[in-house]
């Protein structure tokens, strides 16, 4: 389990500016959410690429997260989410309740979910009957570990590489196989850094709606998590957290959920046993 003492806390350190960080130093604000429970979520499912859903159970977190950022006032310019359905879902249901739906949205393949490659469409309680629980962990939560490759004879390849949600990338022969959350931030970080980052230092107000590991590759970054404490790390579902940041982008408040603390644990206790053999 993550420990919440090193989330839950306001950062005071010097920086490259030769500032000193504080909520007084608090320049830039971003909200990140992962998705609602997605229906292959709620039937303990990998998913990774794979277009699925959201659940009635996820429906109803994105829900309780949009008036959780609507009890605290948020105004949003512009939205980052990735291609799949579920986030997509999950950013319409905050916007539609914050009223905010003419701002616009970006979506972009570079935040999707880490593919799972051949695990896609298994089972994570009867994988790790089948592999072990240690095994399992790893190829769900390790740094620089990527789960066996899908390969074209594997039931839901075609669904994915053809999809035509993808025509303008990534390259056929540059498409994904199977991802570690290296591999993750490999495609996540150009695109926070060069599309994302510039438009927060514009002043613009966003937020974004992703994924469990999409997130965790730019929360590794932004926090500089080791790779060993990143496998410790499961953000939940439906919760937005936000980040403060100071005039040269370094974090003055890491990880703020929208939630009380209990909550909050008890939502990542929830994904963390994801993997568990029953």
């Amino acid at each position: 389990m993550f420990p919440l003492n090193k989330i839950f806390k306001i950062r005071t350190m010097s920086n490259k500016c030769g500032l000193k960080s504080g909520a007084n130093m608090t320049k830039f604000k971003v909200v990140m959410v992962r998705h609602g429970e997605s229906e292959w979520n709620q039937k303990n499912l990998f998913c990774g690429w794979f277009d699925a859903n959201l659940s009635e159970k996820g429906e109803k977190e994105a829900k309780e997260g949009a008036i959780a950022l609507k009890n605290m006032e948020y105004q949003f310019d512009l939205a980052y989410t990735s291609v799949l359905t579920r986030a997509n879902r999950t950013l319409d249901i905050i916007l539609q309740e914050l009223c905010q739906t003419n701002i616009p949205i970006v979506k972009s393949w570079h935040l999707n979910e880490r593919h799972y490659g051949g695990l896609t469409g298994l089972n994570k309680a009867e994988t790790a009957k089948k592999f072990g629980e240690a095994q399992v962990k790893i190829w769900r939560r390790s740094y620089d570990t990527p789960p066996p490759n899908m390969e074209p004879d594997h039931k839901y390849y075609d669904t994915i590489v053809n999809d035509p949600r993808y025509k303008d990338g990534p390259p056929k022969d540059k498409f994904p196989k199977a991802e570690s959350l290296k591999l993750t931030l490999e495609r996540t970080l150009p695109f926070w850094t060069d599309t994302i980052v510039p438009q927060i230092k514009a002043g613009k107000k966003i937020i974004i709606a992703a994924h469990g590991n999409s997130l965790r590759s730019l929360v590794k970054y932004i926090d500089n998590i080791s790779d060993d404490d990143i496998m410790a790390l499961n953000l939940p579902t439906g919760i937005p957290f936000q980040y403060e940041f100071d005039e040269c982008m370094r974090p003055v408040v890491s990880m703020k959920f929208l939630g009380d603390e209990e909550t909050v644990k008890k939502a990542m206790e929830e994904v963390a046993n994801q993997g568990k053999a029953k």
